[in-house]
């Protein structure tokens, strides 16, 4: 992100490291307040946002980080043009900000390293924001209305407590980086793949144990980081199969065998049913199914380069290919069968030519002779 990153020259005033309480006006002059476009108070004993920062009317960057600040007062309002807010390492909540922080024009707020256990509404109401950083806090969810923020291109939750993924995160057209490591997330929904702009995914340290094979369509994905997940241990034997009811085996003999229906034939339901039908994905198999269905495993190219276990749905076990002895996967896709075994090893890459040095991969990498 475009984040003012020069901190000298005329429009910077530095007080950090100053064991202050209060911002003392009466030292700084008039002029100095209204040329001041960049205020530092990082590390300092500010447990209320001091309203006398609402007299530096041009400030662009205000960075308050590391001090004890457990309440944003409503002078804040008064800085019309800020644009960039961090509050790293506070004791702040939800309940810390202003009801109408969401009428700034605020671009990029970090307040991360704090105590909040939602996401604040305030938040999701800055139409303008393109950067928001709440990691290290005690969130459980990310709220649906995630969606409003139509303008963010950066999006990090890590270190919380984050379960599950809402679809309507799929929403931000946007959004280039999405940073959800160190949370407790057992499965990605399927419309992440509508996240067009999408170049960096950090998803380690979770309980991944698949991807959704949607996943695929991330074409502009540069960065995908998986380390510290279950994806490649024995979920695979831990699947359930429920058997299909006696509807679901009559509609799936109707559609295997292209039977004609229409509604004078039956009920409105029931040709909604059988209009349901998803088709196995096994090119091997042409069956259908409706509820009950096999949740399989299958490792799959990712640029040509990258094995990741990809989920899909088939009708029953017998679409399931052969499993292997070998230790190095529970069960592996046929795929992997046309690969000599003295050619794949389970690694831990750490860098690649087109991704950053501090990415990983938990992934299978075919070797290229």
């Amino acid at each position: 992100m475009d984040v003012l990153e020069n901190m000298e020259g005329d429009n910077v005033l530095n007080l950090s490291r100053m064991d202050l309480d209060t911002v003392p006006l009466e030292d700084i002059s008039e002029e100095k307040q209204n040329e001041t476009q960049q205020l530092l108070l990082t590390h300092n004993r500010f447990s209320v946002f001091p309203g006398s920062v609402a007299c530096f009317r041009n400030l662009l960057f205000l960075d308050i980080s590391s001090n004890r600040l457990t309440f944003i007062c409503d002078e804040i309002l008064e800085l019309g043009k800020l644009k960039t807010l961090i509050a790293k390492n506070n004791r702040m909540d939800e309940f810390s900000l202003p009801k109408d922080l969401g009428k700034m024009g605020l671009e990029i707020v970090n307040f991360s390293g704090n105590r909040f256990e939602e996401v604040p509404s305030q938040l999701l109401e800055l139409q303008r924001l393109k950067s928001l950083s709440l990691g290290g806090n005690r969130l459980k969810t990310i709220p649906p209305k995630i969606e409003h923020l139509i303008s963010l291109e950066l999006l990090y939750l890590g270190g919380n407590g984050i379960i599950s993924i809402p679809p309507e995160l799929a929403n931000l057209p946007y959004l280039s980086y999405l940073g959800l490591c160190d949370n407790r997330i057992q499965g990605l929904p399927p419309q992440l793949a509508q996240l067009n702009s999408l170049r960096s995914l950090s998803l380690h340290n979770n309980l991944l144990t698949y991807l959704p094979r949607e996943i695929l369509n991330l074409v502009h994905l540069q960065e995908l980081s998986l380390r510290g997940n279950p994806l490649v241990v024995r979920f695979v034997k831990d699947l359930i199969y429920n058997p299909p009811s006696l509807l679901e085996l009559a509609g799936r003999i109707v559609k295997s065998r292209n039977l004609c229906y229409t509604l004078k034939d039956m009920p409105g339901n029931l040709v909604s049913y059988l209009d349901s039908a998803s088709k196995c994905p096994n090119p091997k198999c042409a069956g259908v199914y409706f509820d009950s269905c096999v949740r399989h495993i299958k490792f799959v190219d990712f640029c040509g380069k990258y094995r990741l276990p990809l989920m899909h749905y088939l009708c029953s076990p017998q679409c399931f290919s052969p499993c292997s002895s070998n230790s190095q996967s529970d069960c592996d896709s046929e795929d992997e069968f046309n690969v000599p075994r003295h050619r794949m090893q389970k690694v831990l890459l750490g860098t690649a030519r087109a991704l950053k040095p501090q990415v990983f991969f938990l992934i299978w990498l075919t070797e290229l002779e």
